[in-house]
């Protein structure tokens, strides 16, 4: 069962967090179809927070198809997202390289920024993904260019 933890600094709504935290344990494996989210009580008394906030979260969750409520039963998984299983080996490679960047003197926000960019570099706009061999873009200096 998810854990959420709730960080009041962060500026984001919590029922957001509480969002993007089941979403991330979806994407991990962590959760899967047929898992039982814990109940609005049960987070109350984790996190000290708004029974209406888990609510709201567990409804935009439903919305967005990824869970549904069964009265009486509780709040369900409906479907899984993404296939990065939380012991892939990507996430060793991860890990070291964080513990890496710890011992160079980042601090958790210059890695939050560093691994940011590069997400956006590699996954943002097809216009700004470079293809991993080469570090060039994908057809460039093929655009424009007649067949």
């Amino acid at each position: 069962m998810v854990e959420y933890r709730i960080d009041r600094r962060s500026g984001v709504a919590t029922y957001l967090q509480i969002v993007q935290q089941t979403r991330q344990a979806l994407r991990l494996g962590l959760l899967e179809p047929g898992d039982k989210l814990p109940t609005a009580r049960e987070v109350v008394e984790a996190t000290a927070i708004n029974p209406n906030t888990v609510l709201k979260a567990y409804r935009e969750l439903e919305r967005e198809g990824l869970v549904e409520a069964r009265r009486g039963l509780g709040t369900f998984v409906r479907k899984s997202l993404g296939s990065a299983p939380a012991d892939s080996p990507l996430r060793g490679e991860l890990v070291e390289w964080a513990a890496r960047a710890r011992v160079a003197g980042l601090e958790k926000d210059d890695v939050a920024a560093l691994f940011g960019a590069v997400l956006e570099e590699q996954f943002g706009s097809p216009d700004a993904r470079t293809t991993p061999d080469t570090g060039t873009k994908p057809d460039a200096g093929t655009k424009g260019d007649p067949a």
